[in-house]
């Protein structure tokens, strides 16, 4: 049996319940341009492939590039400062994190959602637990090379986008709050 030392968690829907604050981000950016609003089971239709993809499916299709853009930033504004209203982990997940950091696991969190809220949510729920950011897993976890990490970011996108999740979508949003 291979020994790991290394647990890589998702962070919405695994480790935290935050459709109650992206919701109300939905809801307030929607609601500041005239757009009809949406309950939580509408907005827990639309996630799951980054916080632009959520916007897309919560405006009408027939908005303008301009209008989507005006709300996705107000929306993005938003959440970073109410990202952590109403959301918590689940049961059992910081005693699991407390369990694994005791026995020595490096922790890491990969998420497709925009790093500004990633590392909030990270400092008020698990600081201490998780230690790693996506770079540091390229870099530390899989000690590569320059070039080796270029090669491995390209092909962890390529699986992630096999799997449905637009990563590269999320990262290129994460840069726009840099």
């Amino acid at each position: 049996m291979k020994n790991y030392d290394t647990v890589i968690f998702d962070l919405d829907g695994t480790l935290l319940n935050t459709l109650e604050d992206l919701t109300d981000s939905v809801n307030y950016a929607m609601d500041k341009y005239g757009f009809h609003t949406h309950t939580i089971d509408e907005v827990r239709r639309f996630v799951g492939n980054g916080l632009k993809k959520l916007m897309e499916r919560a405006l009408p299709s027939d908005v303008t590039e301009e209008q989507f853009q005006a709300v996705f930033t107000d929306f993005c504004a938003h959440y970073g400062e109410n990202c952590a209203k109403k959301t918590c982990p689940y049961a059992g997940i910081p005693e699991l994190l407390d369990q694994l950091n005791a026995q020595g696991m490096k922790l890491a969190i990969v998420s497709n959602k925009g790093d500004f809220a990633v590392q909030q949510l990270r400092d008020l729920y698990f600081k201490g637990n998780t230690e790693l950011s996506l770079e540091d897993i390229y870099n530390e976890v899989f000690s590569l090379e320059k070039e080796q990490v270029e090669v491995m970011k390209k092909d962890l996108v390529e699986k992630f986008k096999k799997a449905g999740d637009t990563f590269q979508e999320a990262e290129e949003e994460e840069r726009q709050f840099l």
